[in-house]
């Protein structure tokens, strides 16, 4: 008997790959008996924030992870575009209906037996078989507090706050140049945006009256009464205490000159092109081994996300560049991959213990429901290959394995993930073409090869 923990997009995906597949399943949900802040009805995947499963388009990688998830026999897309309402290019949902029948399905299927229980430690259920973690953000206290001795409490993460990502192929390389500071290490570590006073002081003042993302009260200690300001405060002192970082925002308010003598400060960087140090600099850090995306260092924001984008743009070299994801500051608990995941999910020094979903350090909807997929394919065969690092899946998995000298962070998928093509391409729309084009040759060749159907 296969155990799986938590029925949102990631535990239903499971279940269903294995009881397709003819194995039985044990699908648990603490619901309604033990509630969460954040969730209304009783239901099995249930859509807590939007009711959109991004891009329909097969030509963006959100459309490329879809089409490799219906291969694999996605129940939620299966489900999802049955129960579609208009939203454009995105694919949204009915979110009632979509989850009742969700649910009603996998009630209803001879081979799940579904348990409405909560479970506070998985090493029971290991006795009977593989178990599949996939209680995503929201994670009891008693059963992070299992995780956390199981993984190295360092290697388990209660707050997601980290700074925006852009890839490397929008940066204005005119303006932007490499060094470290006073030339220590290796002299490509990171790129660097110097600004001038005048720049600099438009900057500070367009980012200090931004507007900024509400707090939710499940993340402030859930009072959901009280001001706004008391519920701020209370945030930023857990964000504080888990992850020693504060807004960008909140750090220019102290003064205008304030990020530039600290996350922005210039000293030891020569900008080759004046033979001076700038007023300020941001810096950007690789964000994989590629280095086909980098992170704005020091530059976790609260500000909502098109506010992000408008303000971030300011910065010199940064005019044209593409967001692969924004600043956040949220509750989530998730895990290190890299340093605690096998290939294959599963739980280092755990035998038949895999992580799914959120908890594994993937963000969104549709990208929770495709690592469930794999989740229950794993469970099934632990040896089974993984998918081609071309493909979407890959991807995905490449990120949750990459030990790049960096903070892990949760990611979507995005085309900063998916591998440049072999040859350089300086087109970005043909080099999008040839990783659409690689990503589908390689993932229908280790479809055929590896008999998931």
């Amino acid at each position: 008997m296969i155990s799986v923990i938590g029925a949102g997009f990631a535990g239903v995906e499971a279940a269903w790959a294995i009881a397709s597949r003819g194995q039985r399943v044990r699908l648990f949900e603490m619901r309604p008996n033990v509630k969460t802040p954040a969730h209304e009805t009783n239901l099995f995947a249930e859509l807590v924030c939007s009711n959109s499963f991004k891009s329909k388009s097969p030509a963006s990688p959100a459309g490329l992870l879809k089409a490799e998830m219906q291969c694999l026999g996605s129940l939620v897309l299966e489900v999802a575009y049955r129960h579609t309402v208009p939203g454009g290019e995105a694919l949204a949902v009915d979110r009632t209906q979509f989850s009742e029948e969700i649910t009603r399905i996998l009630q209803d299927h001879p081979l799940i037996e579904t348990s409405r229980e909560e479970v506070t430690d998985p090493a029971p259920l290991l006795k009977e078989g593989p178990v599949i973690l996939a209680t995503g953000p929201l994670t009891s206290p008693a059963l992070s507090k299992r995780l956390a001795e199981w993984t190295g409490r360092s290697h388990l993460y209660f707050y997601d706050a980290v700074a925006p990502t852009v890839t490397a192929d929008s940066l204005d390389r005119s303006i932007i140049f490499a060094r470290s500071r006073y030339d220590k290490g290796e002299g490509d570590d990171y790129l660097n945006c110097p600004f001038n006073k005048e720049e600099y002081e438009a900057f500070v003042s367009a980012l200090v009256s931004a507007e900024r993302a509400p707090i939710h009260a499940f993340e402030a200690g859930g009072r959901r009464n009280g001001n706004s300001g008391e519920q701020e405060s209370e945030f930023l002192e857990k964000i504080k205490y888990f992850s020693g970082c504060s807004p960008i925002e909140a750090i220019a308010e102290k003064g205008v000159r304030s990020l530039a003598f600290g996350n922005f400060k210039p000293v030891g960087l020569t900008d080759p092109r004046t033979g001076r140090w700038p007023y300020a600099v941001l810096q950007l850090r690789p964000e994989n081994r590629e280095r086909t995306m980098y992170s704005l260092v020091a530059c976790q924001t609260r500000l909502k996300w098109g506010e992000q984008k408008r303000v971030l743009q300011m910065v010199p070299g940064l005019e044209n560049a593409e967001f692969v994801r924004y600043g956040v500051i949220h509750r989530n608990t998730f895990v290190d991959a890299p340093r605690v995941l096998n290939s294959n999910l599963e739980l280092k020094g755990h035998a038949g213990l895999f992580l799914s979903g959120q908890l594994t350090g993937v963000e969104g909807y549709v990208e929770s429901a495709a690592i469930g997929i794999l989740s229950g394919l794993f469970a099934l065969n632990p040896s089974l290959a993984p998918p081609p690092r071309a493909s979407a899946y890959g991807s995905l998995l490449a990120h949750l394995q990459d030990e790049s000298d960096r903070e892990f962070a949760p990611m979507n998928i995005n085309w900063g993930l998916l591998p440049d093509p072999a040859e350089p391409v300086r087109d970005k729309s043909k080099k999008r073409e040839i990783k659409l084009e690689n990503a589908h040759r390689s993932f229908g060749e280790w479809f055929a090869s590896v008999c998931v159907e």
